[in-house]
């Protein structure tokens, strides 16, 4: 049972059935064994206890879990054709000159090649210019590195999308 001072869009989250509620975690992010943790914590008081919880099992995905988390995300610059999450993401690209955009469709295939999955980044409020220095740099990294980096990318992205999920007014 939720507490009458959990906000509205939590408390909804909260009093979901169970499959309901896994379904909306899966959006967020698509490692199963990430959904599982943060759906056996529920009830949740605070956005910032889903939030913690998220970091926390962020934290302990193996590599299988980062890959099939990976997996639910487009490459940079061709965000899923009618997903509006994927769109809203990658709006810094939508802008972007054709140069630009050949520029990331060859980085990202680099990228893939030598990590063997897409590009990942917190595109929220980045510029397709930045986007594309972020790349540049980062496949320069070695695979540890790299696991880490998108690790933490991948916990940007799971914080903004649970705001979203237990927002207010949905």
């Amino acid at each position: 049972m939720t507490s009458t001072s959990t906000p509205s869009g939590l408390a909804r989250f909260n009093d979901l059935e169970e499959r309901a509620a896994l379904a909306a975690l899966h959006e967020a992010c698509a490692s199963t064994e990430w959904a599982r943790r943060l759906l056996a914590g529920r009830p949740y008081a605070t956005a910032e206890d889903l939030y913690a919880a998220s970091d926390a099992a962020m934290a302990e995905l193996t590599t299988a879990d980062l890959q099939e988390a990976m997996a639910g995300h487009p490459p940079i610059g061709r965000p899923t054709p009618g997903d509006p999450t994927s769109a809203r993401e990658q709006r810094g690209m939508a802008g972007a000159s054709d140069q630009l955009k050949a520029e990331m469709l060859e980085l990202n295939l680099a990228y893939q090649e030598k990590f063997g999955h897409v590009f990942l980044i917190c595109a929220t409020g980045r510029t397709g210019e930045q986007m594309r220095d972020a790349v540049k740099e980062r496949i320069g990294n070695s695979p540890e590195q790299e696991r880490e980096i998108v690790r933490t990318e991948l916990g940007k992205i799971n914080r903004i999308r649970l705001a979203r999920l237990v927002e207010e007014d949905a």
